[in-house]
């Protein structure tokens, strides 16, 4: 960071399956790529499943980190944020009223995050939609 210079505030927080959407070219990559030009965050947990993902298709996981650092997109549109001890609580809390609509560790890890930045979440798993919770959910699909 600049000295002087402030970061722009993240306006929402993505889950892994709204940033593979983006990377893949699927439906909602649209909104998703207008959520990284708003300035965007994603959980270490939720970063580790994209990747995941990536080494699962036999790609190496630190080619697409590389790749999205030299377009400018991870670290700039897109920011890592680690998670908190009281983003724990709030995965675990998570875990009773989630339960039936099958939301993984990841997926609450995402929730507890937007909980905490206090700003929308960003997914394309429709289930999320039947939570009530007092955060704004966006479903891309």
């Amino acid at each position: 960071m600049i000295a002087g210079k402030k970061q722009p505030m993240s306006k929402s927080v993505l889950d892994a399956s709204a940033l593979l959407a983006y990377l893949n070219e699927e439906p909602g990559a649209d909104a998703v790529e207008q959520a990284l030009i708003d300035n965007a965050v994603i959980s270490t947990a939720n970063w580790a499943e994209v990747l995941s993902k990536v080494a699962e298709i036999g790609a190496d996981p630190k080619d697409l980190e590389a790749e999205l650092e030299r377009q400018g997109l991870l670290g700039q549109s897109l920011k890592i944020e680690p998670l908190l001890s009281e983003d724990s609580l709030h995965i675990a809390k998570l875990r009773t009223r989630t339960r039936s609509h099958g939301l993984s560790l990841g997926d609450r890890a995402c929730l507890a995050l937007g909980i905490r930045l206090r700003v929308p979440v960003i997914t394309t798993d429709r289930a999320w939609e039947k939570v009530d919770l007092d955060i704004e959910i966006h479903v891309v699909r």
